[in-house]
C-alpha cells in the first residue's frame, strides 16, 4: 500500500473515530458517570478511603471470592520431605528442597541423576 492510500485510510479512520466521540459526548449516560466517577473520588479522597476499602466495607465477602496473590502463596501445599541415603558412606540427608549443603556437594560429586537415585522416600 502506498504512502498516500494509508495516509488517506488513516484519515478516514480518524474521522470516524472523532464521529463516535462527539456521540460519546453527547451521551446523557455517559455524563452522568463521568459526574458519578469524579463525585466518588472526590469522596475517597476527603474521608482517605481507598476503593478496595470501601468495597471491604460495602461487600466483606467479596474478597474471600476473588482469590489474591497472597491468598495463592498461603495455601500452597507444603512440600514433602525427601530422603537420599548415599550408598558410599551411608550418609542420610533429609530435606524439602534441593537447596542442601550436603545435597549440592554429593551432586557436584556425582552427578544430579545419580544422586536422585539415592532417594529412599
Amino acid at each position: 500500500m502506498s504512502k498516500l492510500a494509508e495516509f488517506r485510510q488513516l484519515e478516514k479512520h480518524l474521522a470516524e473515530q472523532l464521529q463516535a466521540l462527539e456521540v460519546l459526548k453527547g451521551d446523557v449516560g455517559l455524563k452522568k458517570e463521568i459526574e458519578f466517577e469524579t463525585k466518588l473520588r472526590a469522596l475517597l479522597a476527603e474521608y482517605g478511603y481507598s476503593l478496595p476499602r470501601v468495597i471491604d466495607l460495602l461487600d466483606p465477602q467479596a474478597s474471600s471470592h476473588t482469590p489474591s496473590v497472597n491468598s495463592k502463596a498461603r495455601t500452597r501445599k507444603p512440600r514433602q520431605v525427601k530422603v537420599y541415603k548415599n550408598p558410599h558412606t551411608g550418609e542420610v540427608v533429609e530435606t524439602k528442597g534441593g537447596n542442601h549443603k550436603t545435597l549440592k556437594k554429593w551432586k557436584s560429586q556425582h552427578s544430579s541423576e545419580t544422586v536422585e537415585s539415592w532417594l529412599t522416600k
